[in-house]
Formats: structure tokens, sequence, C-alpha cells
């Protein structure tokens, strides 16, 4: 033992680190499956496995792998003071992701998609709406790991710090929801986008899904540019948004360069809005997220 020890680089205290995370994000993870079926007033077991209703497991699967997201953001394993602090922190963290990540799910029904009504599709076995709403929580989810890694410590400051980031968050995806809906309405006779997700068009929720994380992954961004202050959280929010505009415009700007080289010759307008090709929307989700991914990156 002591030998894998010195090989891995294990310690005591590492396991026993690692147990009290892996412990506290297995009850989360599992308290958020019961929030999902509280939220939606279904029994999330019997909506999943009798009723076998897939819009409901996609959107349980958002919500579970972002809080998964944010717990990582929370994780401090050996750099915590004690294990107290550890149990306290993962606790704390990690209740106040789950919060953020339902009440942005309330933001983004009531005012990014506020033509529709997410849970009542999703009970109606709407998997396109499924996809969006589950696209939304892991966009939230990965602003506030962002935040939590950003932040020191664990006070009243931090808090506030999360939250604040968190709204930066919900304002950006109702922003790009905005620019997105007037793009297809203009590429389609002024069609509704919201409508299109209601009809259950699947090729529009997975492009979207792509651009909504792309830009969560471009406002993170702005935790590279930004030192954090307790005594400074008011400029921090200043700086948060203004970077998050500039990092959506030009991941927006590259993305679109990306799609016309690599599906060159393909009409995506058609593919896409018209002909619901899935195949090509996949594409386009994949080459939003790599390019947010490459430039914060090269941000980092």
């Amino acid at each position: 033992m002591n030998t894998l020890f010195e090989i891995t680089g294990l310690t005591t205290d590492l396991l026993i680190f690692l147990a009290i995370d892996i412990t506290i994000a297995i009850i989360l993870l599992g308290a958020m499956k019961f929030v999902s079926g509280l939220s939606a007033k279904v029994n999330a077991t019997d909506e999943l496995a009798k009723e076998d209703n897939f819009a409901f497991g996609i959107s349980v699967a958002g919500s579970v792998a972002a809080l998964g997201i944010v717990l990582t953001g929370a994780i401090t394993g050996e750099n915590a003071d004690s294990y107290q602090l550890e149990i306290i922190g993962m606790l704390s963290y990690g209740l106040l992701g789950l919060v953020l990540i339902k009440i942005g799910r309330f933001i983004h029904d009531r005012l990014a998609l506020n033509e529709i009504k997410k849970t009542e599709q999703i009970k109606a076995r709407n998997i396109t709406v499924g996809l969006v709403d589950a696209a939304g929580a892991i966009a939230t989810a990965v602003i506030i790991r962002a935040v939590l890694l950003w932040v020191h410590g664990l006070t009243v400051s931090t808090f506030i710090a999360i939250i604040t980031g968190f709204l930066v968050a919900q304002t950006m995806l109702i922003i790009v929801t905005r620019l997105k809906e007037r793009q297809y309405a203009n590429d389609n006779q002024n069609d509704s986008l919201q409508e299109a997700f209601a009809n259950g068009q699947v090729a529009l929720a997975i492009r979207y899904a792509g651009q909504v994380i792309s830009t969560a992954l471009a406002v993170t961004a702005a935790s590279h540019f930004l030192i954090y202050s307790a005594d400074a959280l008011v400029s921090n929010l200043i700086g948060w948004f203004v970077i998050s505009i500039i990092m959506t415009a030009l991941v927006a700007i590259l993305t679109a360069i990306a799609k016309r080289i690599i599906l060159w010759g393909i009409n995506l307008s058609e593919e896409v809005d018209q002909q619901h090709n899935i195949g090509v929307a996949s594409v386009e989700m994949a080459i939003s997220i790599s390019i947010a991914l490459i430039l914060t990156a090269l941000m980092a």
C-alpha cells in the first residue's frame, strides 16, 4: 500500500477529501432529480420509467450534468483547510448551484423563451423543448463554475460575486436568444423560432444548444481578464458584462467564418430551418462549441 501511495502520489488526506466530495456530489445529484420532478409537479421516477417521457429525461439529464459541472468548481480537495470546511464548502456551493440552475431555468422560461411554456411542453413529451431546456441549464452551469473558480474563500462577498456572475450569464443568454430569433425570422419569412421549438423541430434545438453553450464559454473568458476583489464587486460586474459582450461577438464572428469553410456548399438555412437536417445541425453545434473552447483556452 505504501508503494502504491508513493507511485501515485496519493495520501490518506487526499483519499478522505475524495470520499467527502464524491459522497456529497452523489447526494446533490440525486437531489437534482427529485427537484426536477418537484418543479414539474410530477414523480420523477414514474415520469422516467413508467411514462417513458424522453423529453423529461433529457431535461433532467441536462440539470444533472449542469450540477456536476458546477460541483467541479466547488471542489478544493487538499487545498481546503480542514475536512469540515470542505464539507461546508461543497454543500454550500453545491446547494447554491442547484438553486441557481433552477432559477436560471425559470428566467429562461419567462424571459428568453417567453412564448412557450417549457414545463408543459416537456410534460407533453416535446423532445425539442427538452433539448433546449437542457442546453440552457448546462450553459448556466458553465458560467457558475467559472465564477466559483474565480472567487476565493467562503464569505458573503463570494456568494454575491457568484450571483452577479449568474445574472450576467442570464442577461447574455437572453440577448443571444433574441438575436437568434431575429436571424431565424429574417431567414424564414418572419416565422417564430419559439413556435418552431413548440412544433418539435429537433434540428433547430441542436443548433440552439450549440449557440447558448458557446455563449456561456465566451462569457467565462471574463474570469481570465479580471482579478477577484471583494471590494470591487460593482466594477467586476461591469467588467464581466463588457468582456462578455466582446467575447460573445468574437465567438459569433469566428464561428460564422468556420461554418462557411467547414460546411462549404451547404445552405444552412435550407438544411436546418426547412429540411430539419439533424446531421448538419449537429455539425453546426460542434463548430460553435469548438470555436468557443479554443478561443477561451487561448484567452487563459
